[in-house]
């Protein structure tokens, strides 16, 4: 479990002096998950200040099995961040051959399921009603609106797909569409062919 959990707290912050009130309760999720706090091997900022005026600081946080050998500690990697005010993680993860044999659900890039898929997100979620929510069980639902959104517009324009220890790693979409014009050429050298035999 990673990502920006936007909580400032001395527990993965040395230089912010306070604690903060919602750390316990996220602690109290990692350990239900079976997880704990991974210490990057590298420790420092996850974000860095937009201005000179502010301090950089670490709300990026990653959870790990500490049982599950296929998972490493994680590193920081500054250099990479380019453009972005936040840090790149990177952790490495263990996988062996038996357990290859994996089926996902993929959009390819840049094409006309990816576009679909964008627009049923956008247009279902301009469709929510957010003016209702006014309690927390309010809140709720329309937070299980949104899931559902994602859910279904996910599943909707993705193919299942299978990884396996024979897949291509090198095979791209521009492959595809590369070998589909050859196809088709050589679809229409064959029928020319045909024509000029009989």
């Amino acid at each position: 479990m990673l990502g920006d959990f936007n909580i400032r707290d001395n527990n993965w912050d040395p230089n912010y002096p306070h604690y903060s009130i919602h750390t316990e309760d996220l602690f109290t999720l990692a350990k239900s998950l079976g997880l704990d706090l991974s210490p990057p091997l590298n420790p420092g900022p996850t974000r860095f200040a937009d201005n000179l005026h502010d301090t950089n600081f670490v709300i990026d946080l990653v959870f790990i099995n500490p049982n599950n050998p296929g998972f490493s500690q994680h590193t920081l990697h500054p250099k990479l961040r380019r453009p972005s005010d936040y840090v790149p993680l990177f952790i490495e993860v263990g996988i062996n051959e038996t357990n290859l044999d994996n089926t996902f659900w993929s959009i390819g890039k840049d094409n006309k399921e990816e576009e679909n898929f964008i627009k049923a997100l956008t247009n279902n979620i301009l469709a929510l009603d957010t003016m209702i929510i006014m309690f927390k069980e309010i809140l709720e639902i329309t937070v299980q609106h949104l899931a559902n959104i994602f859910s279904n517009a996910w599943y909707s324009h993705t193919k299942k797909k299978h990884i396996t220890k024979h897949s291509k790693e090198w095979w791209t979409y521009d492959c595809t569409e590369s070998l589909n014009r050859y196809r088709t050429i050589g679809a229409i050298e064959h029928g020319r062919e045909f024509k000029s035999n009989t």
